[in-house]
């Protein structure tokens, strides 16, 4: 006798095969973005520790010099449970219509939990502008304004807000060149990629992919394309909602991550009292930052 049992059985390793290859046919944006790491707690919390100050000169017999290091400011990463389900009728069932519904509803899933994750992930930079989405330090993702521990203040975004051009990035490599850690100690830090809507994708096109300067009717070399400024070359994020923002992933370690909590699974049951067979799919995971230094960016003119 064919019971829902036996339909189980035979339907849910095809429908996670189907899950897993649509799954698989979604661009994983967010992989550009953030670097990624595993966590086996409900959140993880980063310290930023400012380190020491530079050594100075010692006279001779005399004691040596100390330094505190300390920390600064704690980051913390909470880990959001995303899940979606869908169930088959057992009247579908019944009428032999289980198998094309479910394959159909299988891809919707899959296609439902990627738009979430890369959403959550493009959000970051969407809301890095805004002071309603603070980081440890207290200040928005791009700020002109983050707190250091010497009382000053250091940027990540210019301080008139400018669309991207070959000045922009120009600048943008010599601003993110001259960070300094909490204690004024130049970090060398480097562009590393550029990140774009995809109403920016020429403009990036032309910049970072010419050997002349663009717009210009003399004969100079591009700086942006022969010092391979941007080594990571440009990224297009179709989620990004500001159409004239831009941003620069530098070299910065302990920047931009992604914890994954639980890896994307899925399950498949026979509800009793309704006869459906119901199929779900979870994961846990959570985007942030730890140091700003790891974007410079600007929200256009």
């Amino acid at each position: 006798m064919l019971n829902r049992t036996k339909i189980i059985k035979e339907l849910e390793p095809g429908l996670n095969a189907i899950f897993a290859d649509e799954v698989d046919l979604y661009d994983k944006e967010h992989v550009v973005l953030f670097s990624t790491e595993s966590s086996d707690r409900s959140f993880e919390e980063e310290v930023l520790w400012t380190g020491l100050g530079g050594a100075v000169v010692k006279a001779e017999g005399a004691p040596v010099s100390y330094d505190d290091g300390q920390e600064s400011w704690v980051a913390r990463y909470n880990h959001e449970t995303i899940a979606l389900a869908f169930a088959i009728t057992e009247e579908a069932m019944e009428d032999n219509l289980y198998e094309s519904s479910s394959k159909r509803l299988t891809k919707s899933l899959a296609r439902a939990m990627a738009h979430t994750k890369q959403t959550k992930a493009a959000n970051v930079f969407n809301n890095a502008f805004s002071s309603s989405y603070t980081g440890g330090d207290g200040k928005e993702l791009l700020a002109t304004d983050h707190p250091l521990i010497n009382n000053n203040t250091a940027a990540n975004e210019p301080t008139t807000a400018v669309d991207l051009s070959e000045t922009a990035l120009e600048n943008a490599y010599i601003d993110i060149a001259n960070f300094t850690d909490d204690r004024n100690i130049p970090t060398s830090y480097q562009p590393k990629s550029l990140h774009i809507p995809v109403q920016l994708v020429f403009v990036a096109e032309r910049l970072l992919m010419t050997p002349g300067r663009v717009g210009t009717a003399d004969n100079d070399i591009s700086a942006l394309y022969s010092r391979k400024t941007f080594g990571g070359g440009y990224h297009v994020n179709h989620r990004f909602t500001d159409t004239d923002a831009w941003f620069v992933r530098t070299d910065c370690p302990n920047g931009l991550k992604m914890f994954e909590r639980v890896a994307m699974s899925t399950k498949m049951e026979g509800d009793f009292e309704t006869g459906n067979m119901r199929y779900k799919a979870r994961e846990r995971y959570s985007f942030g930052w730890s140091n700003w230094r790891s974007l410079y960016g600007s929200p256009g003119a």
